[in-house]
């Protein structure tokens, strides 16, 4: 994710995204969302234990899985957009298919590390491009503010990885086990004072530009703060399924997924609106407007994120009984290896089922940073 269109600042000149409120619930408020998971866990028995039926449906279900198919409004649902970049957009998930059924084909680990790694790579990038959104909301453009500012969020994202590649095996796994690579640990003791001392230089320069300058950038300073400590508690202090999945997907998926509604949908009837003027435009019927619009947008995401997921599991997993078990094409405990190489078409079924993630990853390169140079 690299940028989008939004409001550029408010009237007092503090840079936002979407709105001073909407800004501090998608960025703040998801990782408080997250952070409170965690004692709620821990009174419920489930901290140090597998992730609980609940928690699957509401974190990688309804979020995960579901902010991947957010993407196909901003593309694919959009007719206007297909047009102007058709070859990507045809292209991208046709070769996603053929790669990955390459590399399924000669080895299911390493397809399983090639995605995993993939995924690694488009969350790290996630959070860089919300700094740099900030950053070119506020026009800052010092060249060692830039490098500052990168090393920060990139560092907040990949020590807490590399910690996690020099103490394998973790009670918790991107994919599957044995997605990740070990690590010697010299590696993390070497990455571990730089962490800190960029975070450092981060804050600081932050709290200097604010004091001086009065070049308060308060968004930017949430997502840089809430990534440090979501990435840090879910990986490094806790080693928890439950901790690591709740800091990790709920701070990635539902910001992804204001922003795709902030773009579709109220930007264009904001300025509707506006065109209208206050006396044609009834808050109510806003509202409801909007109401729907939003029902839409999750419905669609939710079915979709739900018939993959039932996909996956009938085809490949067979874990999730409870949820998925009135669907017996084929599936099951009575044919439990449908989704496996030696079956008559597993070879292709993983990759086929990884489409639309991959496709998220590759087109949310593109997209955002157009927007960006139109904006």
């Amino acid at each position: 994710m690299q940028a989008t269109t939004a409001t550029a600042t408010t009237e007092n000149r503090i840079p936002v995204l979407f709105s001073p409120a909407v800004d501090f619930l998608a960025f703040g408020g998801s990782a408080l969302l997250a952070l409170a998971m965690l004692p709620i866990g821990a009174a419920l028995g489930v901290l140090h234990a597998d992730s609980p039926r609940w928690m699957w449906v509401t974190a990688i279900l309804l979020i995960d899985v579901a902010h991947v198919y957010a993407t196909g409004f901003r593309v694919y649902f959009d007719t206007d957009e297909l047009r102007q970049r058709p070859w990507l957009y045809a292209l991208t998930p046709l070769l996603a298919f053929l790669v990955g059924a390459s590399i399924y084909s000669e080895s299911v680990t390493v397809f399983w590390s090639v995605l995993a790694y993939l995924a690694v790579f488009h969350f790290i990038r996630q959070q860089y491009g919300w700094v740099a959104l900030y950053r070119s909301r506020e026009g800052d453009h010092e060249r060692l503010g830039w490098w500052i500012d990168a090393i920060a969020i990139y560092m907040a994202t990949v020590y807490p990885l590399i910690y996690w590649h020099t103490h394998l095996p973790r009670q918790f796994t991107w994919f599957t086990e044995g997605d990740f690579l070990s690590l010697p640990t010299w590696i993390g003791v070497v990455a571990e004072p730089l962490y800190w001392a960029s975070l450092a230089a981060y804050f600081g320069r932050s709290i200097y530009r604010g004091m001086r300058q009065g070049a308060w950038n308060p968004g930017k300073d949430l997502v840089v703060v809430t990534t440090a400590i979501c990435w840090y508690v879910g990986i490094i202090s806790l080693n928890s399924d439950y901790a690591f999945t709740v800091t990790n997907v709920i701070i990635h998926g539902v910001p992804y997924m204001v922003l795709i509604y902030w773009y579709r949908w109220h930007r264009s009837s904001a300025s509707r609106d506006s065109a209208l003027g206050a006396a044609e435009v009834h808050a109510v019927s806003r509202w409801k407007t909007a109401a729907g619009r939003l029902s839409l947008f999750l419905g669609a995401i939710w079915v979709l994120a739900y018939a993959e997921e039932l996909l996956w599991d009938r085809g490949v997993w067979n874990e999730q009984d409870w949820l998925f078990g009135w669907a017996t094409f084929g599936a099951g405990e009575s044919n439990p290896t449908i989704g496996s190489r030696s079956s008559g078409f597993g070879f292709w079924l993983a990759p086929l089922l990884a489409v639309p993630q991959i496709t998220h990853y590759v087109l949310d390169g593109f997209i955002w940073r157009r927007s960006a140079r139109r904006d």
